[in-house]
């Protein structure tokens, strides 16, 4: 599925970065793996994952100089990253936090309280993948039944509009690219024209109006689109 949360793996041990890999899987994620700093920080400007697991002790580029890297930028800032350390003094996870680590695991650690660390970052950041009902104005969207409802009218939506809608709600206000809207929506191995990404917004637009109300979906003209 498209909307599929990807998670970046950034470990340059070969055998532990397949073991995540696999588990992360498992667990119904799309995984993308760098073995190194200069590969994920490359990775992360090509497409934006949800959640990076990222090791301190890289070659080259360190953990520390990645996240400090990403969390400086304002386009990468927001995305959650999880610290690996085999470091497990107090000065060491204070340094990694205070650099933008959004939480920090040490080694050895548990690949089901990695799991579920991972889901508690994508539930801050992207409610909708873990089931989260999500409210903007008079529209709810439930992602566990799949149903919107506007002024408690339900509103008749294809799952290429609904994937839409739960990123417009997931992040108000944030205007997406349609590039942005094809990696999300339609997933990065797809080829989509961007031309598509319009027809839908406007499929959308018509859904949400059906029983009246104002269009949420704003234009923003050489950017791309935003919910309010």
């Amino acid at each position: 599925m498209a909307d599929q949360p990807t998670v970046l793996v950034v470990e340059d041990e070969p055998a532990q970065r397949e073991v995540l890999a696999y588990n992360l899987e498992a667990e119904g994620f799309r995984v993308s793996k760098a073995a190194n700093g200069e590969e994920a920080l490359v990775l992360v400007a090509e497409a934006q994952p949800d959640v990076i697991v990222l090791d301190w002790m890289l070659p080259n580029v360190s953990g520390i100089e990645v996240c400090r890297q990403l969390k400086t930028r304002s386009e990468t800032r927001g995305v959650p990253i999880i610290m690996l350390s085999a470091r497990s003094e107090e000065v060491d996870k204070v340094r990694g936090l205070e650099t933008g680590a959004d939480d920090y695991v040490v080694k050895p650690y548990s690949v089901v309280e990695l799991l579920a660390r991972v889901r508690a970052q994508l539930r801050r950041s992207r409610p909708s993948s873990v089931g989260e009902r999500l409210e903007f104005d008079d529209i709810i969207l439930d992602s566990d039944t799949h149903r919107v409802t506007r002024a408690d009218q339900p509103l008749k939506l294809g799952p290429t509009e609904f994937r839409l809608l739960s990123t417009f709600m997931e992040k108000p206000g944030r205007v997406w690219s349609r590039e942005q809207l094809l990696d999300r929506v339609w997933g990065r191995d797809i080829y989509v024209d961007t031309r598509t990404v319009d027809v839908h917004i406007g499929r959308l637009r018509k859904a949400l109006c059906q029983f009246g109300g104002d269009d949420p979906v704003r234009t923003v003209r050489g950017a791309g689109y935003a919910l309010g």
